[in-house]
């Protein structure tokens, strides 16, 4: 796949999205996980782990030397929330957006289980999203957190 988009001459940049495995060492990486690490101009990675795995994932990944953004966090019941991974990805430099805006159709505010369990009621702690379907904060901390990093503050 990459020789085929490189074989028209792209402006910009290619990436594969890595989400499973050992990345630290070449030796140890499945296949696909080393053809995405190795042709991937961007570095792009899942992950819903709480904040120290997130970390060392993080760790695999630098020495790459290459820009790094994780394409997927946000799993507020596996320990992967705002506070505690948006502060970990901003003091590497390394980009993150979270799986779910807004609480609709997609219903990413349930937990995986929800595929084979249907829940009749959101649960009371959200799986992903921030905001609730009328723009509202699904929790103000996690908006005051992402201010505070950001440096943008409320009007």
């Amino acid at each position: 796949m990459f020789r085929w988009a490189r074989a028209v001459d792209p402006a910009q940049p290619l990436t594969s999205g890595v989400w499973q495995g050992n990345w630290a060492d070449p030796g140890q990486r499945s296949t696909i996980s080393g053809i995405q690490l190795d042709n991937s101009d961007v570095i792009t990675f899942h992950s819903y782990a709480a904040p120290a795995d997130f970390e060392a994932r993080i760790a695999e990944l630098s020495p790459l030397g290459r820009p790094v953004v994780c394409t997927e966090y946000l799993a507020r019941t596996r320990g992967s929330t705002v506070e505690g991974i948006l502060p970990i990805a901003k003091r590497h430099n390394v980009g993150a957006f979270n799986w779910g805006m807004v609480a609709g159709k997609t219903q990413t505010y349930l937990p995986w289980d929800s595929w084979d369990h249907p829940y009749r009621t959101p649960p009371k702690v959200w799986f992903s999203d921030l905001l609730r379907p009328n723009g509202r904060a699904y929790q103000d901390g996690e908006l005051q957190t992402i201010r505070k990093l950001t440096g943008v503050q409320q009007e």
